[in-house]
């Protein structure tokens, strides 16, 4: 006769949960378990900020790649903490061999990413979305194993002793989350500035390892087998072993990867607070070019781009001139060209974008040591920021050069705010420039820039200038297309009095690529695509 089956009492543990045998008291145990708990949360969180921000860099939009690595992380912890209940009856076993898992996976993910971005990025097809794709697969498998740690950690401090399962999870969670905020901090300002994104994470990585190997094999190491605890010792060598190696060789990695994105003529590649800059050519006759986070900011054709921005905003009083951004020194050049200059002001967030373009002997010499001139004065903040404090009605003319309006970093300064601010700053009759990003490709983009300078209370003049580098730009604007590469720029002058006039200045010395026939025809042909009814982008409502 076979007996029914009784359920166990509410609170019982499982047959397999009997007291872990420990090699110290049961409550140094506990404390340890937590401990490891409070150093997998800090790995866990810097693998997805390291993820979130390598594919900002790499794809762009931070916004839409934050949202990606979070949501989809989110979701697959869920699911590995559904998986990880088949997992409790060894717990100690399953949770050894996660962690090792983990700090593989999440260790060597920047360096994956940086690979197929660099090697694959232009081969166009499916391969220009790997690295999407790639983001989406370590976002993932990240999520699901981080998810299966909690219930066998759970399973671990219940054995140690059992308490109230409210208790424990509390307990639990305090460690989780003070770890998962120490994580965050020594993202952004320890392991970023301090050893960059790869390095950083391996260094990560093997600190994940070396946390749970540690608590598996040393204060569970009576709960595995013989075998068990080989296989574990042995996967864990094995993991810090690749991540020592990739780490040894990871100057040698980014710089074939760095000449995979940028060719085989780098010069200077520096990784400052703020972004990477990598200079490229303007030694032998080769052409100069500047990358900022990998988007090609000056290139063979600067010179059309940058009379293009500044002689037409020039035309009437230009004492005291205001440049938003511009770093490189070359709108400086162009404003300096012209008679009647007094003071020229330069508000660039990036210190060593300045630093480059002064000393940097081919960069200087194309900017014309605009920096050497005593009537610039550097500045560097953010243009939002200083524009806040900025004296009112002070500048006859105001450069807005800018990145694209499309890049998230920049959205605040394409706002109706910024342009509030910069408005406030415009002397009576003052002109107002604002570099729209690419026209042809992007036109809704540009037409909501002009209806946001409305919305701020200025009167516009869109034009576009043609000629820009038929190249691609590496980084996000990476395209294997030339075809569908920008191959030109909108810009917008506008002033708060009346409609700004589009007019070079016939006292002035001319521009050798803007003629006025050219830059009138250019207006008619901005005006004729006008897109009406957009709204206007704000700080809370972006457009763009």
């Amino acid at each position: 006769m076979i007996e029914p089956h009784a359920p166990a009492p509410p609170g019982s543990p499982p047959p397999w949960a009997g007291p872990a045998r420990l090699p110290v008291q049961p409550s140094t145990g506990r404390f340890l378990v937590l401990a490891c708990v409070f150093v997998c949360a800090a790995c866990g969180l810097v693998y997805e900020l390291e993820l979130v921000a390598l594919a900002s860099y790499l794809i762009g939009d931070s916004v839409t790649q934050a949202s990606v690595v979070l949501s989809v992380m989110v979701f697959a912890m869920g699911i590995g903490s559904l998986a990880a209940k088949r997992l409790r009856w060894r717990a100690a076993a399953a949770f050894g061999a996660i962690e090792a898992t983990l700090a593989l996976v999440g260790g060597c993910s920047a360096m994956a990413l940086y690979a197929v971005f660099a090697w694959t990025g232009d081969w166009g097809g499916l391969w220009a979305s790997g690295p999407r794709w790639l983001l989406v697969a370590f976002s993932l498998t990240i999520g699901l194993l981080i998810g299966a740690e909690v219930p066998l950690l759970m399973e671990l401090i219940q054995r140690i002793r059992r308490q109230d399962a409210g208790g424990a999870v509390a307990d639990l969670f305090a460690a989780d989350y003070v770890g998962a905020l120490v994580g965050g901090l020594a993202f952004p300002f320890l392991l970023l500035p301090l050893l960059g994104q790869l390095t950083g994470a391996m260094i990560t990585g093997a600190v994940n390892a070396v946390a749970g190997g540690t608590l598996v094999l040393g204060l569970f190491r009576r709960d595995l087998t013989r075998r068990t605890r080989w296989l574990l010792l042995i996967a864990n060598l094995a993991v810090l072993g690749l991540l020592a190696a990739a780490a040894v060789l990871v100057d040698d990695f980014e710089q074939a990867a760095r000449h995979a994105v940028y060719g085989h003529d780098v010069r200077v590649a520096v990784q400052t607070g703020t972004q990477e800059i990598v200079l490229t050519g303007g030694t032998k006759g080769r052409p100069l070019a500047l990358f900022l986070d990998g988007r090609l900011r000056v290139g063979s054709d600067e010179l059309r781009y940058h009379e293009a921005l500044v002689h037409p905003a020039m035309n009437g009083r230009h004492a005291r001139v205001l440049i938003l951004g511009g770093g490189d020194g070359l709108a400086a050049r162009e404003v300096l060209r012209h008679t009647g200059v007094q003071r020229v002001d330069v508000v660039e967030l990036d210190a060593g974008v300045v630093r480059l373009a002064r000393r940097d002997p081919a960069l200087s010499k194309l900017n014309r040591h605009a920096y050497g001139d005593p009537r610039v004065r550097v500045t560097t903040a953010d243009a939002f920021r200083w524009l806040r404090t900025a004296p009112t009605s002070t500048y006859d003319v105001v450069i807005s050069d800018l990145p694209d309006p499309g890049i998230t970093a920049s959205t605040k300064l394409y706002s109706q705010e910024f342009y509030g601010l910069a408005r406030r700053a415009l002397a009576p009759g003052g002109r107002l420039v604002v570099h729209a990003g690419p026209f042809a490709t992007r036109q809704r983009v540009f037409w909501t820039v002009v209806a946001t300078l409305r919305a701020a209370g200025l009167h516009t003049a869109p034009y576009r200038v043609g000629g820009r580098d038929s190249g691609f730009a590496a980084g996000p604007d990476r395209t294997a297309d030339a075809s569908r590469a920008p191959r030109d720029w909108g810009f917008v002058l506008a002033c708060a009095d009346a409609r700004p006039r589009l007019r070079l200045d016939p006292h002035e010395p001319h521009p050798r690529t803007l003629t006025q026939r050219a830059l009138t025809a250019d207006g008619r042909a901005a005006a004729a695509t006008r897109i009406p009814g957009l709204p206007a982008s704000t700080l809370v409502h972006p457009r763009y």
